[in-house]
């Protein structure tokens, strides 16, 4: 099935998942899943830099889905501190991976929380080609997990991030920019805060150079 502007249910581990998908006209287009913020801070897949992400992903002609993890929107569940959530972007790819058969390239991409369920995800599913993760926050969840990091990928942050401290940022990029064999790239947006406020076209673009500088799609 072919689907376009679609608003559909992903059958998730605790229920329906809604979500909205649009399929590339090209069978062998890349794939990139899109994670939106913490539900209980109001995060939901309409969020302003999830939704920017997505028609960026979109614009470059891939297939792309966001998703209301577990109880927000019409989705069903509750919140599961992280755990479910996982769950829940794992299913969310499967679904994506299992209508694009002929695509080779699998991205993953999450804001804030959703940065952290990404890079989680990352290290369980061995397939994914590149992540793009924008304002992880390291003080606040432990990515130590990340040892080793498996695929390169991209970090989007802003240099006044209220969210963040320095420190915490610093010692995260040190961690991945020092591991062998994967790059992983660092971009700080300058006057930017935790959610890019008035800086959606640095932050459209920043991720559109990196998309066509890293895909095989192109």
């Amino acid at each position: 099935m072919k689907y376009n502007n679609a608003e559909i249910f992903i059958n998730g581990p605790d229920g329906k998942l809604e979500a909205k998908y649009i399929q590339s006209k090209k069978d062998s287009a890349p794939i990139a899943l899109i994670l939106h913020p913490h539900p209980e801070y109001g995060g939901t897949m309409n969020n302003r830099v999830t939704y920017n992400a997505y028609h960026t992903f979109l614009q470059n002609n891939f297939s792309v889905c966001r998703f209301n993890s577990r109880g927000v929107g019409k989705s069903e569940g509750k919140f599961d501190n992280g755990l479910g959530e996982l769950s829940d972007a794992a299913a969310a790819l499967d679904f994506l991976q299992r209508n694009n058969q002929s695509s080779n390239e699998s991205w993953v991409v999450g804001f804030s929380f959703g940065a952290l369920i990404c890079m989680q995800l990352l290290m369980r599913r061995p397939e994914i080609f590149r992540f793009v993760s924008i304002s992880p926050q390291p003080n606040i969840f432990d990515f130590n997990f990340l040892a080793p990091c498996p695929t390169s990928g991209l970090v989007i942050h802003g240099d006044q991030d209220q969210l963040v401290t320095d420190e915490s940022m610093k010692g995260l990029k040190e961690k991945l920019t020092s591991q062998k064999k994967i790059a992983v790239d660092f971009a700080e947006i300058k006057n930017a805060d935790h959610f890019f406020l008035n800086k959606d076209k640095e932050f459209i673009k920043i991720l559109d150079t990196y998309i066509k500088k890293e895909s095989r799609f192109f």
